[in-house]
């Protein structure tokens, strides 16, 4: 059985012009097949200019990035951060070992210490040799660990004074004294440039040769080297998913048209869209981070499908026998409105991430949006230009490729066979497909928000690692503070301020969840202790000792304010917004009594907890509307309530089974598998969209609907098949990616391609089918009836 023709054009049978669901936007695709030559030297120096473009991408690495917005409390937190820029710039160094504690071990552990402070961009150094012994006679407090290490009941003695000292215990070494905990301050000059690698890089290499030995472990973690994790991972993960996406468009194209020629004319149009949506990027001063980095394999998605539909249209419209630019003119003319529809469904769910209160998931919308445009005239005009400048020798292409079509062939027969069962009990399939859905999103409904600080950082390095044994050993890594503000007319040794700083301290110290309480009133205490006062003049003399960048940490420069700073573990932010809850709660008994000073809780882990379900939860409602707007869009875009109504059950199913399976993992709605389903959502529905487009031209006077559907099935379903594995295989790539994130929205997005395929084949064609029925009997019964 010989494939239905596809030789027509654009108008239909009574040569009347049919519609143009695109209002004409596709004949953009034939102003460059009218002066080829010239439109190749316009895209040679749009690459030029691409490529100038590409160079001046940068990479944000900033953790707050989810939360960068400007709400009141990410602004104080910004304001935190410049105040008291201390977590922003430490690299903790975790070192871990049952022997920790044995003399040789101490020993290469001060030498560790020692060397750290002597690498190039470090600024200053907290370990367990920081502490003091109490002062005596009014003297400077000597070392609490001698020059000369003691040996035998000595060192048992030191060892006791060690483990039980306050400033230590807990915070600085573990109560089981086999971790210890290094804060290694970093000048905030290379934290933001080139230079942070290499510091890194000597750390690591000093870690290693001073412990060498020891049995010891040693790991880093702390935002700078996080930092670096995830621009290193961005940066090797950009590589992969360019070269993941050529080989993949190539591979697909030169298989099934086993023409150089056409290979060219359905893979080099995606690629030179990413080259030029990337350049453009570039130039707009977008930053490469964890959403935009999976900006090239969602431009091929874009991209590709509809050059594979317009290269698949243009080839059979060669072996009907039309000469190439008919064959490529008359491809955009029939399928370039579809290619329109299908960038505008994408378009709109870029639009989509507009009403996210996270600056970086708008930027992600913005740049999809604005390679969506490009992707659509780069497409539309590249394929037929492509087309008419590559493809020589049309006869002798057809006579080789006749009766040699195995594959095709074998995609349309499948095909058929789908269709001719799916339209032959329409309304008993569109009633389970209804059910199906409609159970589907009972469990959707239940995913909760999730989110974890670890899920933002490459897991198979070292800073997630080492995180996780702070949290089990030292209660946590994540830093939550708690910002107090004095009034005019107060100042840093005020008794009143004194009493306030005490409060907030012994307040976070009891809340459950909380440990590692670091303030002024940790050396005020240690003070009343050790040396049997704690007046203002000693507190203020021991301050002024310090160093600069240690009392940074805690009091800010114009000492009109401080921070006590305490430790989370990197849980989900909904183990975590209990505790900032109650926190926060506590603190107004302090704010009541202390009139005038301003006590706010802060930090990323407190934003994070407070506005990441509020951030997903309004994501996911706008990806609900989403559903409605489109399916209105795409009804006014084909003049038809039917083809709105066709479309809702197919677009809704990716989403929802894919929902479904994250509830069966347990993962919940996370920020990259919200933004995943409102993208995919999009995209899925390109299939949609060519399959309507398609079955409108087969809709003529004698075809029945059941033909209709098989003809429509059977011209756009071999490409739709193949475009969705390709795109499928392109996302998926990114399970290599060290990034949490990453991976999941690669992984996610690829199911919810294979979903919107299931969906195309299995729902959209009974459903289409039954309500072109329905609408033809309820037409039938208008017309008879006003006969009667």
């Amino acid at each position: 059985m010989t494939a239905p023709s596809t030789h027509e054009s654009a108008h239909g049978t009574d040569g009347r012009p049919r519609f143009s669901i695109a209002f004409g936007l596709e004949r953009i695709g034939l102003i460059a097949m009218r002066t080829p030559l010239l439109s190749i030297c316009i895209l040679i120096a749009l690459c030029a200019g691409a490529f100038l473009g590409l160079q001046r991408i940068k990479i944000d690495d900033s953790l707050s990035q989810l939360f960068r917005s400007d709400t009141p409390e990410y602004k104080q937190y910004e304001e935190v951060t410049k105040r008291f820029p201390s977590s922003e710039y430490d690299v903790l160094v975790v070192v871990e070992g049952k022997s920790l504690l044995q003399r040789a071990s101490l020993s290469k552990l001060r030498d560790l210490v020692t060397d750290l402070q002597l690498i190039d961009g470090t600024r200053g150094i907290i370990s367990l040799f920081s502490a003091r012994q109490p002062p005596e006679n009014g003297n400077l407090p000597a070392a609490l660990f001698p020059q000369v290490l003691p040996e035998g009941a000595a060192y048992d003695q030191l060892i006791e004074r060690v483990r039980t000292n306050e400033v230590i215990k807990g915070k600085l070494l573990s109560d089981d004294g086999t971790l210890a905990l290094v804060v290694l301050a970093l000048d905030p000059k290379i934290v933001g440039n080139k230079g942070l690698s290499a510091t890194v890089g000597d750390i690591r290499k000093t870690m290693t040769d001073d412990l060498a030995g020891t049995g010891l472990t040693s790991q880093l973690s702390g935002v700078p080297v996080m930092q670096l994790e995830i621009r290193n991972a961005v940066e090797r993960d950009g590589l992969i998913y360019n070269i993941a996406g050529i080989l993949a468009g190539c591979l697909i194209a030169i298989v099934f048209f086993r023409r150089v020629s056409f290979m060219v004319v359905a893979a080099f149009p995606p690629l030179i869209a990413i080259l030029l949506s990337l350049g453009a990027l570039g130039w707009f001063g977008f930053s490469l981070n964890m959403f935009l980095n999976v900006m090239t394999p969602l431009i091929m998605v874009i991209s590709f499908s509809d050059s594979m539909q317009l290269t698949f249209a243009a080839r059979d419209r060669l072996m009907a026998g039309e000469d190439k630019v008919s064959a490529f003119r008359n491809a955009v003319l029939v399928v370039g409105p579809a290619c329109v529809l299908t960038h505008g469904t994408a378009a709109l769910s870029f639009i989509a991430l507009q009403f996210s209160d996270s600056d970086l998931i708008r930027t992600f919308g913005e740049a999809g949006l604005t390679a969506t445009v490009i992707a659509l005239i780069a497409v539309l005009s590249l394929v037929p230009l492509f087309g008419v400048l590559l493809v020589r020798k049309e006869g002798l292409f057809v006579a080789k490729i006749k009766g040699a079509d195995a594959g095709v062939e074998a995609l349309r027969s499948f095909c058929r066979w789908i269709a001719v069962r799916m339209v032959g009990r329409p309304g008993l399939f569109s009633l389970i497909a209804l059910l199906v859905v409609v159970g589907l999103g009972v469990i959707y409904a239940n995913l909760e928000p999730r989110y974890r600080l670890a899920d933002q950082v490459p897991d198979k390095q070292q800073a997630v690692e080492a995180s996780s044994r702070l949290d089990a050993k030292l209660t946590g890594a994540n830093p939550i503070d708690v910002l107090i503000e004095f009034p005019k007319g107060q100042n840093l040794y005020s008794p009143e301020t004194l009493a306030t700083i005490a409060e907030v301290h012994s307040l976070i110290e009891k809340q459950a969840g909380v440990g590692n309480v670091w303030s002024l009133e940790t050396l005020r205490r240690w003070l009343a202790e050790k040396a049997g006062r704690s007046d203002v003049a000693i507190l203020k003399e021991y301050v002024d000792l310090l160093p600069k960048h240690l009392v940074r940490r805690f009091i800010s420069e114009n000492q009109d304010a401080v921070v006590v700073s305490g430790r989370v573990p990197d849980l989900d932010s909904s183990q975590i917004l209990p505790v900032v809850e109650k926190l926060d709660k506590a603190m107004a008994a302090v704010r009541l009594a202390h009139p005038g000073y301003r006590v706010s809780v802060t930090g990323l882990s407190a934003i994070a907890a407070r506005n990441s379900a509020s951030m997903i939860s309004k994501l996911n409602h706008g990806l609900t509307i989403e559903f409605g707007l489109v399916a209105v869009f795409i009804g006014l875009a084909f003049r038809s309530v039917v083809v709105m109504f066709a479309s809702i059950l197919p677009g809704i199913f990716p989403v929802v089974l894919s929902g479904t399976v994250l509830w069966l993992l347990g993962e919940g709605l996370q920020f990259a598998s919200v933004v995943a389903l409102t993208v995919s959502f999009g995209l899925g529905l390109s299939a949609t969209i060519h399959f309507l487009n398609r079955l409108r031209l087969e809709e003529k006077p004698g075809v029945n609907e059941a033909e209709a559907v098989e003809r429509a099935t059977v011209l756009v379903g071999p490409a739709l098949i193949l475009t969705t594995v390709v795109l499928a295989c392109g996302l998926v790539v990114t399970v290599f990616s060290d990034l949490p994130s990453l991976r999941l929205f690669g992984w996610l997005s690829a199911f919810s391609m294979i979903a919107a395929l299931v969906a195309d084949l299995f729902i959209l064609r009974p459903t289409a089918m039954f309500l072109i029925s329905l609408s033809h009997r309820l037409r039938g019964a208008m017309r008879t009836k006003p006969a009667e």
